[in-house]
C-alpha cells in the first residue's frame, strides 16, 4: 500500500492545529497521519513542538518540591537523633534469658548498659549524618567539619567497643 500524498489541506491543517496548541502526536491522531509526517509538515512551515518553557517550569517545580521534602525529612531525622540521645541517660529496664532453664529476667537500671549506650550513639550518629546529607548545615565548610567530627566519633565508639572485652551491665 502506497503512502498517502501530502496535500495543501494537510499543510493548512497542521498549521491550524499547531496554533491551537496541540502536540505533534495529537495532531497526528486527529489527521490520521504518522507523527513523522506531522513533524515534516511542521518543519516545512517553520513550526516546532518544543515545549521547553513548560518542561523547564515542571522540572523546576519538581526540584523545589523535592528540596522541601528533603528539608522536612532532615528535620525529622534530627528530631529522631535528639530522642535517641536522650535515651543515653534515662532509666531503663534490661531483660534477658538467664539461668540453666532460660528464664526471662529483668532488671531496672539507672541508665542503659554501656553496650546499649554505644548502639544508641551509633544510631544517633547515623540519624545526624543522614540529616546533614539531606540538608547540610549552614556555612558550607562547617557542614563538612560536622560530618568529619561525627565520622570520628563513630570510629572512636567502634574502637572503644573493640577494646571493651568486659560487658558493663551497670
Amino acid at each position: 500500500m502506497a503512502a498517502r500524498p501530502i496535500t495543501e489541506k494537510d499543510r493548512k491543517q497542521v498549521k491550524a492545529l499547531h496554533a491551537e496548541g496541540l502536540s505533534r502526536n495529537a495532531i497526528a491522531r486527529k489527521m490520521k497521519r504518522s507523527p513523522s509526517t506531522v513533524s515534516t509538515l511542521a518543519a516545512d512551515a517553520g513550526l516546532t513542538f518544543e515545549r521547553g518553557p513548560e518542561v523547564v517550569a515542571a522540572t523546576e517545580a519538581r526540584r523545589i518540591d523535592l528540596a522541601a521534602r528533603r528539608v522536612a525529612l532532615a528535620e525529622e531525622l534530627h528530631r529522631d537523633a535528639e530522642k535517641l540521645r536522650a535515651q543515653l541517660w534515662e532509666p531503663t529496664t534490661h531483660g534477658e534469658f538467664a539461668g540453666k532453664d532460660g528464664h526471662w529476667q529483668t532488671a531496672d537500671l539507672p541508665r542503659p548498659r554501656f553496650t546499649d549506650q554505644r548502639q544508641i550513639m551509633g544510631a544517633t550518629a547515623t540519624a545526624i549524618t543522614q540529616s546533614l546529607r539531606l540538608q547540610p548545615a549552614e556555612g558550607g565548610a562547617d557542614a563538612g567539619q560536622v560530618r568529619s567530627m561525627l565520622g570520628t566519633l563513630g570510629e572512636v565508639l567502634v574502637a572503644a567497643a573493640a577494646d571493651d572485652n568486659t560487658d558493663d551491665d551497670g
